[in-house]
């Protein structure tokens, strides 16, 4: 049955598609000769294209950020929270691009579409691909949207690894720079959660060397546990327990190995839900560009180096009880483009959700986002 949608929805949206036949050169030396881009657009662009907002999605994130895709859609984009008529990213104010990158499984080139030399599936052959190679592309679709210039560029998490590429790679072509619950690298421990992950897919005896489409199978158990291990890093332990405790199913202790803790069920229905909708070899690429993105590694580990030609002025925020990125690694690049006195806002908000805490309307965040968001439109010709 159709629904009413909320009046603070951008409202029904249908994805896009962008092609290019210009060849892409990779950072791992390899070139895509062709490729499509899917995305969504919220809003309007003004006369002079000065309110174009660029929304850089995070490991599971794709175009689908806000709105719905039909009467009958029951589930909103991923950042329905933040975008939308009166919210932070107000679609009254701006025009909002967001595009499934390459590498993603929503409709841009990727491991499951088809390979232009052999006609079947990239699969394992798709060529990994880094957030600098991203930008690029997100690059070359602005052009292709008459973007000369973003207003910003926005983005949480890997997101936000994005919006530090685009303000080093192309300092002149975005105004601020909206870097939420981000880090300039990840840690090691970050990495060996990766590593694991990535086992898991290729364990699992129906992955068959990413070859899958081919078998027609679903590397659903490595799919699954990859997904639980991520969510467990997603929340806090306080979040965790507020929302689970040690609460039992029935009540009562079964001494058997099915699900027994609400936690395990809410984990395995995590699990089994991203199956359906998200990619093996596609998690394999997204948990890469994560490993790979250190722009100060040209400059032997000086982020301050790294960030010395930025012109962009930049809101950083981070969570508390973020512990995949901490708050100190929100402010290692506060106090990187303080060395090189950039303009730069920074908010640590107070909050026990976890590295989720992004995309959770919480009021502090909501505000302070929203104030910052205010300003830029403020800059807006009228």
């Amino acid at each position: 049955m159709p629904h009413s949608l909320p009046a603070d929805s951008v409202g029904l949206v249908t994805p896009q598609i962008a092609h290019f036949d210009t060849p892409l050169q990779l950072d791992c030396g390899r070139q895509l000769a062709a490729y499509d881009l899917v995305y969504e657009t919220y809003g309007t662009l003004n006369r002079d294209h000065s309110n174009a907002i660029l929304i850089c999605h995070a490991l599971s994130g794709d175009h689908h950020a806000a709105g719905y895709h039909s009467p009958e859609d029951r589930k909103p984009g991923w950042w329905e929270s933040a975008i939308g008529p009166g919210k932070p990213i107000d679609s009254e104010r701006f025009f909002i691009v967001c595009l499934n990158n390459l590498g993603g499984c929503k409709g841009s080139t990727g491991p499951n579409t088809p390979n232009p030399t052999s006609g079947k599936p990239w699969g394992p052959d798709f060529p990994i691909v880094t957030v600098r190679d991203w930008v690029e592309s997100q690059a070359r679709l602005a052009d292709r949207l008459g973007i000369t210039q973003w207003a910003a560029v926005i983005g949480g998490s890997l997101g936000g690894m994005q919006v530090l590429q685009w303000a080093i790679d192309f300092p002149a072509r975005l105004r601020h720079a909206v870097v939420i619950a981000a880090a300039p690298n990840l840690t090691a421990q970050n990495i060996a959660f990766n590593e694991v992950v990535r086992q898991a897919l290729r364990s699992d005896p129906d992955f068959h060397d990413g070859h899958y489409y081919e078998h027609q199978v679903v590397p659903s158990r490595g799919l699954k546990i990859a997904r639980m291990l991520g969510h467990i890093t997603y929340l806090s332990d306080d979040a965790m327990r507020a929302k689970f405790g040690r609460e039992l199913r029935e009540g009562k202790i079964n001494f058997g190995f099915d699900v027994e803790f609400q936690v395990e069920s809410y984990l395995r229905y995590q699990g089994e839900s991203f199956v359906e909708r998200f990619d093996a070899n596609t998690y394999l690429l997204m948990t890469k560009a994560l490993d790979y993105f250190d722009p100060a590694s040209a400059y032997s580990g000086d982020l301050s180096a790294a960030l010395a030609g930025v012109e962009a002025s930049f809101f950083v925020a981070s969570f508390t009880s973020d512990w995949r990125f901490a708050p100190q690694r929100s402010r290692e690049i506060v106090k990187a483009l303080l060395d090189g006195d950039k303009t730069v806002s920074y908010a640590e908000i107070e909050a026990n959700h976890g590295h989720d805490a992004f995309l959770i309307p919480i009021p502090h965040y909501m505000a302070v986002f929203g104030s910052y968001m205010r300003r830029i439109a403020a800059e807006l010709p009228q």
